[in-house]
């Protein structure tokens, strides 16, 4: 009788670790079910647009990874011009998305674009022209000088000064008839009132 016990034993084991292994290897066969995870690549930054002005090679607005600097901008925009004066820019200042960078032109340097009135036919005095002008003692010669302000334009300014007095501010130069921000920011670094 205690054989019999012992042999219903092994054969309940036996047949427990089968249906066990048979469960596993029906597991481990078994197709998967549902659809597998795929992993996306990491999204890239956006880039940055960055408005790059003045005295550079190609003024426009430039597209940059993140993390660019004031350099990289100015690069993309062509590099400096010869005339350039880079001195008061931070070139290792990181750039942020939508800012303005406006590079100057040397103090006594021509603008870059610049044309002589003399060669679009206007007479003007001999004197050489000098940078920063001062808005309140320019002539009308010395205003077409600067880049953006034709006859017209110099013409306001005059008439400007004349009815209202002298510019106490650059930033008045806003308030002259036909130039806007665009203009002044072209022209903020050409021009002072008196000696500076």
């Amino acid at each position: 009788m205690e054989n019999e016990g012992k042999g219903f034993w092994r054969v309940a084991l036996g047949l427990a670790s089968g249906l066990l292994g048979a469960g596993v290897l029906a597991l481990v066969g078994a197709q998967p079910r549902g659809e597998p995870v795929a992993l996306l690549p990491a999204p890239s930054p956006a880039a940055l647009l960055v408005q790059v002005s003045g005295a550079v090679a190609e003024p426009d607005v430039v597209a940059l990874p993140q993390g660019s600097r004031v350099l990289d901008a100015i690069e993309a925009a062509g590099g400096l011009l010869p005339e350039a004066d880079a001195s008061p820019l931070n070139l290792a200042a990181t750039v942020l998305d939508g800012q303005k960078i406006s590079v100057p032109f040397q103090p006594t340097a021509t603008p870059f674009g610049y044309i002589p009135p003399t060669a679009v036919g206007i007479a003007t005095s001999t004197a050489e022209v000098v940078f920063p002008l001062d808005l309140n003692t320019a002539s009308y010669d010395e205003l077409l000088a600067l880049p953006g302000i034709g006859p017209v334009r110099a013409e306001a300014i005059l008439a400007y000064r004349e009815e209202l007095g002298p510019f106490q501010k650059i930033e008045q130069l806003m308030n002259v008839e036909g130039i806007g921000p665009g203009i002044f920011e072209d022209l903020k670094d050409l021009i002072v009132i008196g000696d500076g």
